[in-house]
């Protein structure tokens, strides 16, 4: 059989292989990049100490009246502490007034001092404050970012193109050399002519560019610019705060990763598998212990202050389920966030969302049967759901669920009626439930009952860790001071309403005036504010932050 190639050509398109397989692994590897960010908090911390020492003058050194005689150093150009950490032993002794034993209990009185400065360090990244070490910093876990994408697309690619190659290796193999070639059947020549072809075709085809582009950009990553990096931090700062976290741990300062959780319960709740594919968000830390916390106790009552995120927790633990082959989903909120919920779902997932509510709630409660997704309702329209006895959702979200506390009001009867269908209830209120127990061991014993008749018999210890303790398989709260090195300096966030009757008149007559301005400010121009939907929602918000002990 005649060959299309010489050995030496095979030869080479093996080697040009093996310098891919070289590029592959170089492009896999980011290592350095992590030793980078480490390099770079290390270097934080130790300007940030030095800071520190320069704000404490040498007299300081005389607080517990040692007899250093201060006066002589301050002469001598030794003015703070940071003056004295970047001298010798021996500069100090030649200061006149103080010997070397003087100098050596001086020097460590600084050194321990400085000590305690580095530890007491905390990040706090924030685009206001681009200093050099935090420029450093954002720079390095942005060069790290990229390339474990790098890694990841050429993984990508390794995972497409790996068995076709392989297969090509291994059937090009008798045209390595004049013997095997000779020795070898017609059916095995013909073989590795196919996958000569098929091999140069991928090294010079897709692949090898593909490759090279992954190898370019990774070359690139070494001029990775400072205000690019600073620009790519403020469109996704909980993702830096995340790998500062897991690549330097305690640097961001919350040393309690479980967030106040019993250490045994911890422990379950930090090896529940969460399934995030189809977030659109990424999850700050104690947010995706929230959602490992929902997902694991099954029945719980998150009780996260306003800020916090209790909302994208719900939907980030609904996308899990989604995963895990659960298709419907229904949550209870009041008519003012109703529309609030709907947009955070779309936002923040892919799951669908079903609005029921008003005149066209049947068919909305039917064709979420059919088709699954999120329901999202009131409190006041579940009465409308009646489903089949057999019939089964994934998870009933009730937020505000302080709105049923009262297990005989209407709207309490219908939401116990809905729940009997889901496999999990996630009850949400940012109201701090435990200043009245009786409420909260009312929303618990809903939840689980044996929970709650164990503590009912101590809820005069409310406050107490014993309390705490029994209470917190269902029912879980962090305050802002728990989770404030992960939040950034400011939040903003829109709040949706949707106008009401009057209102909408109000609009309509402001229009056909031509009174745009009157239009605008419409929720702000009705004769009642009882009827203004922002004024509404803006009291609930006033009130949750009043509930809090929070200005406004």
């Amino acid at each position: 059989m005649k060959r299309s190639f010489s050995f030496s050509d095979i030869n080479h398109l093996i080697d040009d292989y093996r310098k891919a397989e070289q590029r592959q692994r170089e492009i896999s590897e980011v290592g350095e990049y992590e030793s980078e960010v480490r390099k770079a908090a290390v270097r934080y911390v130790d300007s940030e100490a030095m800071a520190m020492m320069e704000d404490i003058a040498v007299e300081e050194l005389n607080r517990d009246k040692k007899g250093i005689r201060v006066k002589a150093l301050r002469d001598h150009g030794y003015n703070n502490y940071a003056d004295i950490l970047t001298a010798r032993d021996f500069d100090l002794s030649a200061v006149r007034g103080i010997s070397e034993d003087t100098a050596y209990k001086i020097m460590k009185c600084v050194e321990d001092v400085y000590g305690q400065a580095k530890e007491s360090v905390r990040l706090k990244l924030n685009a206001d404050d681009r200093s050099v070490s935090a420029t450093r910093i954002v720079t390095a876990l942005s060069r790290y970012h990229e390339a474990c994408k790098l890694a990841s697309d050429c993984e990508g690619l390794d995972d497409k193109y790996r068995e076709s190659i392989s297969r090509d290796m291994d059937d090009i193999k008798p045209a390595t050399g004049l013997f095997r070639w000779l020795f070898s059947s017609g059916t095995r020549k013909q073989r590795a002519e196919d996958a000569y072809q098929s091999l140069t075709e991928t090294i010079q085809g897709e692949y090898g560019l593909q490759l090279g582009k992954l190898s370019d950009r990774r070359r690139n990553l070494k001029f990775y610019s400072e205000s690019d990096a600073w620009d790519d931090f403020q469109k996704q700062p909980v993702k830096y705060n995340n790998t500062v976290e897991k690549l330097v741990p305690g640097l961001l300062g919350n040393g309690d990763s479980m967030y106040g959780l019993p250490k045994e319960l911890a422990g379950k709740i930090q090896d529940e598998d969460f399934f995030p594919d189809g977030l659109r968000c990424e999850l700050r830390r104690y947010q995706e212990l929230g959602v490992k916390y929902i997902l694991h106790q099954g029945r719980v009552l998150l009780g996260d202050e306003m800020g916090l995120g209790k909302t994208v927790q719900a939907i980030a633990s609904m996308v899990s389920l989604r995963n895990t082959g659960s298709t419907h989903f229904v949550v209870v909120c009041p008519a003012s966030v109703m529309i609030n919920w709907c947009r955070e779902i779309e936002r923040f997932s892919l799951l669908s969302v079903i609005k029921v509510h008003g005149t066209t709630k049947q068919a909305a409660i039917r064709e979420w049967m059919d088709k699954g997704g999120v329901a999202v309702t009131t409190y006041e329209t579940t009465s409308a759901f009646s489903l089949p006895d057999d019939f089964r959702f994934g998870m009933l979200v009730v937020d505000e669920a302080h709105y049923i506390k009262n297990p005989s009001a209407r709207r309490s009867v219908s939401v116990m009626k809905l729940s009997e269908h889901a496999d999990r209830m996630l009850f949400m209120t940012g109201t701090p439930i435990e200043n009245n127990v009786d409420e909260m061991i009312r929303l618990i014993s809903i939840l689980q009952p044996k929970i709650a008749r164990k503590v009912s018999n101590i809820k005069s210890l409310s406050f107490a860790s014993q309390f705490r303790e029994k209470i917190a398989p269902v029912y879980y709260r962090r305050k802002r001071e728990d989770v404030l090195t992960e939040l950034p300096e400011l939040v903003e966030s829109r709040e949706w309403c949707r106008l009401g009757k009057v209102e909408r008149e109000a609009y309509e007559q402001a229009v056909l005036k031509k009174s745009y301005n009157d239009a605008r400010r419409v929720s702000w121009s009705v004769d009642d504010l009882k009827y203004s939907s922002k004024a509404g929602r803006m009291m609930e918000i006033i009130a949750d932050a009043k509930a809090d002990g929070r200005k406004v």
